[in-house]
């Protein structure tokens, strides 16, 4: 089921250490992750300041796209969780400056309650 939930967009939580080591040279001084999940080879972050979206490009992957919202940019969001019909559950955060939500489909088992409450702490 992995890797199919995989081919359908889904989000995998990963090894906070394989990221800690990968990312470290783009933290800040005093920033540490919190958590992170991966989409295919795409992964969004969750550090103490903000929340850093990889999108790696090509069929190589050696350009990479980080974009970076500060928490404190954030103006709302919500989750949706998953039904009988429905297996996934959704994250939508809204930036200040842009009109449409950032999206992510989040598979099954997935710990949505403690990415909104993540959020939620770092946000308020």
């Amino acid at each position: 089921m992995g890797l199919f939930s995989r081919i359908l967009g889904n989000a995998d939580e990963v090894n906070l250490e394989a990221i800690n080591e990968e990312f470290a040279p783009i933290l800040a001084d005093d920033e540490s992750i919190q958590i992170g999940y991966k989409v295919i080879r795409d992964l969004f972050i969750f550090t103490n300041k903000r929340i850093i979206l990889i999108d790696k490009q090509g069929l190589t992957a050696k350009k990479v796209e980080y974009l970076s919202i500060p928490y404190r940019s954030i103006t709302c969001f919500c989750i949706e969780t998953n039904g009988h019909f429905d297996l996934d559950s959704e994250l939508k955060i809204w930036i200040s400056g842009r009109e449409n939500p950032i999206t992510k489909e989040l598979k099954r088992g997935t710990d949505i309650v403690g990415i909104q409450k993540t959020i939620a702490n770092f946000v308020f």
